[in-house]
């Protein structure tokens, strides 16, 4: 097969069409929901209460999507992509449903854990199939479809958190969920007849226990520390304790399991321990972003929340805006190149917010958020694309679950730093409500996402130099 893929072959009206357009929808319940709930943090703490602790309704959210995507991806390769999706489906919907009953900032922050369980399934499952389905030259293609639902998402997904929040209204934030999941899984269940390669796995109870144990421990510290109890404390000690012993001994077990839930012996491989560590990266970078900006612009200048929402979608524009174009260069130029380029411009942009965030204005954070999300998008889909080209169907689900575990797990302790450092600030000022506060809580912000960058920037540097010609081969098992 040759680079010159037939647009025409791999189109929705194409015989995997259909399957497409599923996988297309089912993505779209991502991609909304990681755009839509930032722009209404505001109008939720108005209604439930606790400023301080709205960084869970993501790190849980993330947390449960990380912890989840190993195991599912384990689940797939034994019982097929397909039914694992549907549950994955399944789930977001509940999870959905509960979100928008709940009473009170806990209760919404638990079923974000539900919601963050479907996710963890959709998300890698709808990439995997994706790769069982189109060849690497075709998937630089299919790489338009995909970005263009972030492009819809990242318009829609912040307007309509922005009105709903406006008109408060916000618990419509998650009952929007409810037609697109219905849709998109009646459409798999349709059109996706899949070429199962049967394989027995033994699934790592144990790993996936210890790993839960240990992120959420740090996670719980991070948040805490200085908030409900002093950093200094036996309440802080215990939670960092409990996290370091945990993923120690979640590192022992995986290199005794026979089939790991996070394939350690995956990571001896240069490209992809290097490609796992830019995607750590990439989810801490966007989340860091995405969460804090709106709270930042609403709380220094005072903007609707709709307009706070459009200047953050920039970045959600910016990253499939260069996906759709990415895979035209990295068959040109190579994976590891693409993504220097990408990361470098990343790196620029993280560094001039954090160096205007002293002066609060929204057109200013909408052009650098743009920025920041197109270097972003020049970045994620060669990484995931190189180690998924690199193995065969019975270890591609591992691989892919890999790198969206380093990608959710990354946005779990980046949103659990950056909250941390955001809460610390926030207590030594005048309170939330003080707009000078929120400026110098959000300015050292910005700063530990300009230090993120650069550091994934390093990583992607040490990416293996990739031969062009082989990119345009059938390079799937």
């Amino acid at each position: 097969m040759t680079a010159s893929v037939d647009r025409a072959s791999i189109g929705l009206r194409s015989e995997r069409g259909p399957v497409l357009g599923a996988l297309m929808l089912a993505t779209g319940l991502i991609a909304i929901d990681a755009t839509i709930l930032a722009t209404a943090v505001p109008s939720i703490v108005r209604d439930l209460g606790d400023y301080q602790q709205f960084p869970w309704l993501f790190s849980v959210y993330l947390l449960a999507q990380a912890v989840s995507v190993p195991i599912y991806s384990r689940f797939a390769d034994t019982v097929g992509r397909k039914p694992i999706i549907i549950l994955g489906i399944a789930l977001f919907l509940l999870g959905s449903v509960l979100c928008g009953f709940a009473w009170s900032m806990p209760a919404l922050i638990a079923f974000r854990i539900v919601q963050g369980l479907g996710a963890g399934a959709v998300a890698p499952m709808s990439m995997t199939i994706v790769g069982d389905i189109y060849t690497v030259a075709e998937r630089a293609k299919v790489q338009g479809y995909i970005a263009s639902v972030w492009a819809i998402s990242s318009v829609v997904g912040p307007a309509l958190g922005g009105v709903f929040a406006q008109l408060d209204a916000w618990r419509w934030i998650f009952w929007v969920n409810i037609p697109l999941c219905l849709i998109a899984g009646w459409m798999l269940l349709r059109n996706y007849k899949e070429q199962r390669q049967t394989q027995r796995h033994r699934i790592d109870y144990a790993g996936a226990v210890l790993l839960t144990i240990g992120l959420t421990a740090l996670i719980l510290g991070m948040l805490e520390g200085g908030n409900a109890w002093a950093w200094l404390s036996a309440q802080s000690a215990l939670c960092f304790g409990i996290g370091v012993v945990a993923l120690a001994a979640f590192g022992f077990v995986e290199r005794r399991a026979v089939e790991p839930i996070v394939d350690l012996r995956l990571a001896a491989r240069r490209l992809i321990l290097t490609t796992t560590i830019v995607s750590l990266g990439i989810g801490a970078l966007m989340l860091g972003v995405t969460s804090f900006a709106p709270a930042y612009l609403e709380g220094s200048t005072g903007i609707a929340p709709l307009l706070s929402g459009l200047a953050v979608a920039a970045l959600t524009l910016g990253w499939p805006l260069a996906a759709a174009n990415v895979g035209r260069l990295y068959l040109r130029i190579g994976f590891r190149r693409t993504t220097l380029i990408g990361m470098s411009i990343t790196t620029v942009a993280a560094i001039t917010l954090a160096s205007v965030a002293s002066w609060p204005n929204p057109y200013v954070v909408a052009v650098i958020a743009f920025l920041l999300g197109f270097g972003l998008g020049w970045s994620a889909a060669p990484t995931l694309i190189a180690a998924q080209a690199s193995v065969g169907w019975g270890e591609r689900g591992a691989v892919t679950g890999m790198n969206a575990f380093a990608r959710s797990a990354g946005s779990a302790v980046g949103v659990a730093v950056f909250g941390a450092i955001s809460n610390a600030v926030i207590a030594q000022g005048a309170g939330p409500d003080d707009p000078d506060t929120i400026i110098h809580a959000s300015v050292w912000v910005f700063v530990a996402v300009a230090v993120t960058a650069v550091l994934t920037l390093i990583a992607a540097a040490f990416m293996p130099k990739d031969e062009v010609e082989t990119h345009s081969g059938e390079m799937r098992a």
